[in-house]
């Protein structure tokens, strides 16, 4: 094991020590092991990384090409990036490097990117539909697509709810460690509430039975009866949007985004919708702003000039008559 490689493994070990999440540490350690790789391949040691060195790696990744040969998005660059000024600032911090030399790197500018796609209500309800109740499946998913739609939590919180984390009674949901391992506590509608309770009556009792080392926890279970996996959610809920005649992209997050467009559209204030979302930053939630079409064509129809000079049927009339004369 290099010099780095083993630098890299204390701070994991340290990062997991600080409660960190599984999928973080993973991601992060394939970003280190891809810049330990480079380092070792121009015999650099970690006392011979510099802010010049830095440089060379960021142009480096930059001009990585994948095997489709398209670039690096700004994203990536930006994590890889992000992953190793961690890693140094550990290190700087815990003495094992006399100074940092990622202080100063700054990270990529990402473009502020609107939701893919977000649903109309009618389309909503159409893709709602689909599951085919009759099913202890099909009305498990019916559930899970409620819950997706009325809370627009997101997909590894629907994963890990438990059963005591839904409050009918109140009308809530607790997400337990949602994205940056943060507790919230958001609504719930009454119709999700009904197909949950309907799916608990009815399906998960019998999921529960077909499995040989049941988790009694999970609310959502598979058909084996575990805790269902978040890659067996996309696989399932995909379909019902191609069944409902969605040619959007996405899957999981497209209930999310679309809840959210939606209630703002309806009036919801952002701030209330940063704290059901989960959001660090308003800047993050304030996407739904620019993506709440309705409301804008509300003003637009009150504001503007050409829509103020006259009504659209009288415009009609007035080219009907240029037309007969």
């Amino acid at each position: 094991m290099s010099a780095i490689d083993a630098l890299i493994a204390s701070y994991l070990a340290a990062a997991a020590a600080e409660g960190y999440a599984a999928s973080t540490l993973a991601t992060r350690r394939l970003h280190l092991a891809q810049f330990a790789l480079w380092a070792e391949a121009r015999a650099l040691t970690a006392e011979a990384i510099t802010p010049a060195v830095l440089e060379r790696y960021r142009a480096w990744l930059h001009q990585r090409r994948q095997p489709d040969g398209a670039s690096l998005t700004w994203a990536t660059q930006a994590h890889k990036l992000t992953a190793v000024r961690m890693l140094l600032a550990w290190a700087a911090r815990t003495h094992r490097l006399t100074m940092n030399p990622a202080a100063e790197l700054a990270l990529p500018r990402l473009p502020k990117r609107l939701p893919r796609a977000v649903l109309t209500v009618s389309e909503m309800e159409r893709v709602l539909a689909q599951p085919d109740s009759t099913t202890a499946l099909g009305l498990r998913d019916r559930a899970i697509l409620e819950v997706l739609y009325s809370t627009g939590i997101r997909r590894m919180e629907l994963v890990g709810l438990d059963l005591s984390d839904l409050d009918a009674e109140r009308g809530a949901l607790f997400i337990r460690e949602g994205k940056g391992k943060k507790d919230r506590v958001v609504p719930i509608g009454a119709r999700a509430i009904h197909w949950t309770r309907i799916y608990l009556d009815r399906v998960r009792s019998a999921l529960l039975r077909r499995s040989l080392d049941p988790d009694p926890r999970a609310l959502f279970l598979s058909a084996r009866g575990q805790r269902i996996r978040a890659t067996k959610l996309t696989e399932r809920l995909r379909p019902y949007l191609v069944q409902a005649g969605i040619t959007k992209p996405g899957s999981v997050h497209i209930f999310r985004h679309t809840m959210a467009t939606l209630m703002h559209d309806a009036g919801a204030d952002i701030r209330d919708l940063q704290e059901i979302l989960g959001h660090a930053q308003l800047s993050t939630t304030e996407i739904y702003t620019h993506v709440s079409i309705e409301r804008l064509k509300a003003v637009h129809a009150k504001t503007h000039p050409a829509q103020l000079a006259r009504a659209p049927s009288s415009l009609a009339a007035e080219l009907k008559d240029q037309h007969n004369s």
